[in-house]
């Protein structure tokens, strides 16, 4: 044996192999034939004095020297391709990929990205859809819109994009029958099912508690995604306690409307993240730039509303 590492296509051969436990569905995956990754690992055995794996009937398994190698050889090739992509996108000045959750996509991100095209046909935007937490280092994504209580956001640029708060809306012909709060009691009450990590409670019982309404809601319809509640509202289907992030076009549009202006606020908010530094990115300013200009369109709506703090109406 001797310190002289082995080829990296061998190590890459032998990654792919003990991630599979197949020399078939690791051939197929690097897109070479079996005999050829044989070949290979066989090469990287013959370098290190001894057997990685070993050879079954239909199978293969791990020899405790190959046990020995995979980790390092999964971290490495990890890091490498971190690396290779945090130097592409610190090269591409086109290219923007940003996270956002499906349903601010919908409903407040999508009708506005014309304009944000527009303003900049030189920027390839790009979107995913998605709720899942982000690792900048292994995920290909230049900027995170993210909705929760707040955490460790050490080592990234984090910034407060939206202030959440909820109030009751209905479609325009529900509002006619709504003279006092307890007349919501008579509407089917839609939840979106979203808030319910929101701790103090942001939900129906805690409205009616601020408002003094005693009867507390029957069990409401319950929606997974957001912006499905909101489409059932436009249409009649109910009340809903809007969140003023997802509703800002359908209170503008008309479709929705507030009957009482009493809104309750949560410490949940919503917030852009990226890896620090990278809000120095030219696309990156201009989208950041652009996006903070938009969200000053929920100025107008604070204006209209009276709030009580969640946390002050108790359970």
């Amino acid at each position: 044996m001797h310190d002289r590492l082995p080829p990296l296509t061998a190590l890459r051969a032998f990654d792919a192999a003990a991630r599979h436990m197949s020399f078939a569905k690791a051939a197929a995956e690097l897109n070479v034939t079996p005999a050829a990754l044989s070949f290979q690992i066989k090469g990287l055995e013959e370098h290190l004095g001894a057997p990685l794996f070993r050879r079954l009937n239909r199978a293969v398994e791990l020899t405790e020297a190959g046990k020995a190698l995979a980790p390092g050889a999964a971290d490495g090739f990890d890091a490498l391709r971190r690396a290779w992509m945090a130097t592409r996108r610190s090269l591409d000045a086109r290219t923007l990929t940003v996270t956002a959750g499906p349903a601010f996509t919908a409903k407040w991100l999508a009708p506005r990205l014309f304009d944000f095209a527009q303003k900049h046909p030189d920027i390839e935007l790009r979107f995913s859809a998605s709720l899942r937490l982000v690792d900048f280092d292994r995920d290909d994504v230049d900027l995170a819109i993210r909705f929760g209580m707040g955490g460790d956001d050490a080592g990234v640029y984090s910034r407060v994009l939206v202030r959440e708060w909820l109030a009751p809306m209905v479609a325009p012909h529900l509002a006619e029958r709504l003279r006092v709060p307890a007349d919501l009691l008579k509407l089917r009450l839609l939840d979106d099912g979203n808030l319910d990590f929101v701790r103090p409670p942001c939900d129906w019982a805690a409205w009616f508690r601020a408002m003094g309404v005693a009867d507390p809601p029957e069990l409401t319809p319950q929606f997974s995604q957001a912006d499905h509640a909101i489409d059932a509202a436009e249409t009649g289907g109910g009340a809903i306690l809007g969140r003023i992030s997802l509703t800002t076009k359908a209170l503008q549009d008309g479709r929705l409307v507030i009957p009482f202006p009493t809104a309750l606020t949560t410490r949940a908010h919503y917030r852009v993240l990226c890896p620090a530094g990278a809000e120095q990115k030219p696309q990156v300013q201009a989208f950041l730039s652009w996006l903070f200009d938009n969200v000053g369109e929920f100025a107008a709506h604070d204006r209209q509303m009276s709030f009580i703090d969640a946390g002050d109406v108790g359970t």
